[in-house]
């Protein structure tokens, strides 16, 4: 199986959150201008939503009706967005500090965010406790909340299991917890666990924990579940730890899988995501040295089977539902400016179109 690139399209600027159709013609990108854009995949032709969030836009999910987008920003805030008029109907205040990242439960009903600022609780630098629930889940079509957990903040990213079940999230200790939703009773996990390698302590420039678990996706069948981030290293303030991702058996909290021993190089991982055919997934982000910013691997023994170099950012990535397209969006450096208006930067948001082919 391999990557091959069809398009590659600019935003005005970098995109942090993706959702694509089923079919993989339209894509929409929540970005750093606090808008979502609606992008024809073929074309690039982007348009964008009147309502914008007061500061990042960072995730946004597509409703199974086709006609509405929820995203979430660095404001806090959740927004229904209606495709067809590309006017805002419902904004909802879920956090205090930022949306890390949202997920849509497979049945189309929940919609779930995470959040937490990282602040020193002590001499020793671990994470203050949580001034609000870490993670949230809201009703698609009322907008009201209908579970909140516990967890150390930052919690960085969240997932559904496939039968809607079960809801996952880690932070950037590299602390996972899973949810039962359907009997959600006194908020505690009914499974978690800890893999130190996704965190560190830094010890050059600054003190502080950096790092953390970025993405999470359960297998297809749901047995599985996957994490991406980087690994420890002596610099955080370098960004060059390991690129990593592990896999586990989630209801017992044991490691299954990892990435293999010079199939790597340094980085932040950002995405994770399960080809449909459940044999090979697809992780993501930011390379510091190596050779490859985004690669496939098999699920049957955790090879990289194909590898790919943006030279730039990947945030998200995203199957279409019969595995043929994968749609990513990242951003490449903010350097060049169009004009000397302010805030005139040439275009620095990419959404590209790969081709997945056996």
């Amino acid at each position: 199986m391999k990557l091959t690139l069809a398009h590659e399209h600019k935003l005005p600027t970098g995109v942090l959150g993706l959702a694509i159709t089923p079919d993989g013609r339209q894509a929409f990108a929540a970005c750093v201008d606090g808008a979502v854009y609606a992008v024809d995949t073929a074309t690039g032709k982007a348009e964008v939503f009147d309502a914008k969030h007061q500061s990042y836009a960072s995730g946004c999910v597509l409703l199974h009706d086709g006609r509405t987008v929820i995203s979430g920003g660095y404001d806090g805030a959740l927004v229904w967005h209606d495709i067809g008029t590309r006017k805002s109907w419902r904004r909802v205040l879920a956090h205090k500090f930022w949306s890390w990242q949202l997920a849509l439960s497979p049945d189309g009903r929940r919609v779930a965010t995470t959040t937490g600022q990282y602040l020193p609780g002590s001499w020793k630098y671990e994470p203050s406790a949580e001034t609000e629930p870490s993670v949230k889940v809201f009703d698609t079509m009322t907008g009201e909340l209908v579970a909140e957990f516990s967890h150390t903040p930052p919690v960085l990213s969240c997932a559904f299991s496939p039968d809607s079940r079960h809801l996952a999230a880690a932070n950037m200790l590299g602390e996972v917890r899973v949810w039962n939703l359907a009997s959600p009773g006194d908020g505690k996990p009914v499974a978690k666990w800890t893999s130190p390698d996704f965190t560190s302590w830094g010890s050059i420039k600054t003190h502080h924990y950096c790092g953390g678990i970025y993405g999470l996706a359960f297998s297809p069948d749901g047995a599985a579940l996957l994490g991406c981030g980087m690994g420890p290293m002596t610099d955080p303030m370098a960004g060059n730890g390991k690129m990593t991702w592990q896999r586990w058996n989630w209801t017992k909290g044991e490691r299954l899988d990892q990435i293999k021993d010079g199939q790597h190089g340094s980085g932040l991982m950002e995405s994770v995501a399960w080809h449909p055919d459940g044999k090979h997934f697809v992780m993501a982000g930011k390379q510091a040295q190596g050779t490859w910013n985004g690669a496939l691997f098999s699920a049957a023994d955790g090879s990289l089977v194909h590898s790919i170099d943006t030279k730039n950012r990947i945030t998200q990535s995203r199957f279409t539902g019969d595995g043929e397209v994968l749609i990513v969006s990242g951003a490449t450096s903010q350097s060049r400016k169009k004009s000397d208006k302010p805030f005139a930067w040439a275009d620095w948001g990419r959404l590209r179109v790969y081709r997945v082919e056996a």
